[in-house]
């Protein structure tokens, strides 16, 4: 089932609204005040967190009306229903005392028996996952026959954790200004004018991210783990709505294999070192500051 030209494109009006709407408002009333949101970026300048639950509203609010059926529409709020709330709940109640760094180290920290605000995170978004990919995988082929279980349940695991894989690749981009914006966009756009049940979704993160993006670059706000969980859920969701299970396995071992390698090499340093790359992660933002001139 697919998505109409005009639908995707109300939908992605309603993610760019949504998103601007609840942004606005949070600068008049932030939710536990602002300094509750406020971190430290890389500049070492305070930067606001509250980009990211405007984007989920946006993402949210989009799905239901960019879903191709209602059983889209209930994977999609639970996919970025989840990487929202657990991703917020890690960037609200972090202890920065005993930080853990990276996927291994909140699974290292949960198989010692530490549950830890991203173990919790881990959990919380992999048991979304898996949910949204079993209500988004049909039981029955297109002929009307019955799946096998042991292919369905195959089906789901892959799915949900491509869902869920996705989420925690964008939140590893979310390190400097735009970055995981632009990246989402690169996988957005070619869902959005295709031909999948996921062209909405597609069309809701392109909404939300247009919305978001001057603000980011601007080093005023950051997605954090709730935006940026959203964000990668919503992709991951997408993706499963569109594509035949090669394609989807395909996406499966890219995303785990961009996550594996991120544990060991600085992303950051490879997109400084590839032309290409640092221009476009470069594209819209402030230019670094010259080192001072010490001489003389």
């Amino acid at each position: 089932m697919t998505v109409g030209v005009a639908r995707r494109v109300l939908t992605g009006l309603v993610a760019s609204a949504v998103t601007a709407v609840v942004r606005g408002a949070f600068d008049h009333q932030a939710p536990g005040g602002q300094a509750r949101w406020t971190r430290t970026n890389h500049r070492g300048e305070p930067i606001s967190l509250l980009e990211g639950p405007a984007v989920a509203a946006g993402l949210l609010a989009a799905g239901l009306v960019g879903a191709p059926s209602p059983r889209a529409a209930v994977a999609l709020t639970l996919a970025t229903g989840s990487g929202a709330a657990f991703g917020l709940v890690d960037d609200l109640g972090e202890d920065s005392s005993s930080r853990r760094k990276g996927l291994r180290g909140h699974l290292g920290a949960l198989a010692r028996g530490e549950l830890t605000t991203g173990g919790l995170k881990v959990l919380g978004i992999g048991g979304g996952a898996l949910v949204a990919a079993a209500v988004a995988t049909p039981v029955h082929r297109a002929d009307g026959t019955r799946r096998s279980t042991v292919g369905w349940l195959a089906d789901v695991v892959a799915s949900g954790a491509l869902i869920a894989s996705s989420a925690n690749l964008v939140n590893l981009l979310d390190l400097r200004p735009g970055r995981a914006l632009k990246a989402a966009t690169l996988v957005a756009a070619p869902l959005a004018l295709g031909p999948g049940g996921g062209a909405g979704a597609g069309a809701s993160v392109l909404g939300a991210v247009g919305a978001a993006m001057d603000q980011d670059l601007a080093e005023a706000d950051m997605l954090g783990d709730g935006g940026a969980n959203a964000l990668g859920a919503t992709l991951g969701t997408a993706v499963v709505l569109s594509t035949p299970r090669p394609v989807r396995l395909a996406c499966l071992a890219v995303v785990v294999g961009l996550t594996v390698a991120s544990e060991k090499i600085s992303f950051t340093q490879v997109i400084e070192r590839t032309p290409v790359l640092r221009d476009i992660d470069g594209w819209g933002r402030r230019p670094v500051d010259p080192p001072a001139d010490r001489s003389g």
